[in-house]
């Protein structure tokens, strides 16, 4: 099985064509929408979530409030945060 960093060289330097790309990345948007889903399906209102911040890099831990399509919303005690479901982890 390759690696990921075998896989990002081969897509960068390698010699696709503009429709293999394209396929590509089809691959991937299918994969992560898959795992939104498993996600989604996961946590219900009231599951105990972290996740750690693009903003400023810290981990956070919540209870899930809302599940939306894209973002489920995770109260922190100090704030609410929409989240993407990807990011999410189900703490114990």
């Amino acid at each position: 099985m390759l690696t990921i960093k075998e896989i990002n060289s081969a897509i960068m330097f390698g010699s696709f064509t503009s429709a293999e790309l394209i396929s590509i990345g089809d691959a991937i948007k299918f994969n992560r929408a898959q795992l939104n889903k498993q996600v989604k399906q996961s946590v219900t209102i009231g599951t105990n979530v972290k996740f750690t911040s693009n903003r400023n890099g810290m981990t956070y831990t919540g209870t899930v409030r809302k599940i939306a399509i894209k973002f489920i919303t995770v109260d922190t005690g100090q704030t609410l945060w929409r989240v993407p479901a990807n990011m999410l982890e189900v703490v114990a």
